[in-house]
């Protein structure tokens, strides 16, 4: 299994204790600092079967002011901006093979475990 983490988050270090605690083994990638490559991301939303524009955190300041809400993107330009922004990546991401959930809340990892 695989976690994209940020550590100052509280869903992630909930969701990174619940796997913990279950004793499966789990990398954890602090994707602030080392973030997905274009094509991971992209793998990423269709393990999630997610769109770009709904793992994006619409709360950041970032977000704002890159005028996003008033933007229509392709997924492309979309991967683009978040792997060059990760703050704007939601997290926490679990990945196990080809499935994946966003720890919000924590508990959806259960169906992983």
């Amino acid at each position: 299994m695989k976690i994209y983490h940020n550590p100052r988050c509280g869903k992630s270090r909930q969701t990174l204790a619940l796997i913990q605690e279950a004793g499966v083994q789990i990398e954890v990638i602090e994707y602030l600092k080392t973030p997905p490559a274009a094509e991971e991301l992209d793998s990423i939303l269709k393990k999630l079967k997610m769109e770009p524009c709904e793992l994006m955190r619409k709360g950041e300041a970032i977000y704002r002011e890159l005028k996003l809400a008033e933007k229509e993107l392709s997924r492309e330009e979309a991967i683009s901006i978040m792997v060059a922004h990760p703050k704007l990546i939601e997290r926490p991401i679990v990945i196990k093979g080809q499935k994946a959930v966003l720890g919000r809340p924590p508990e959806n990892v259960k169906t992983l475990l």
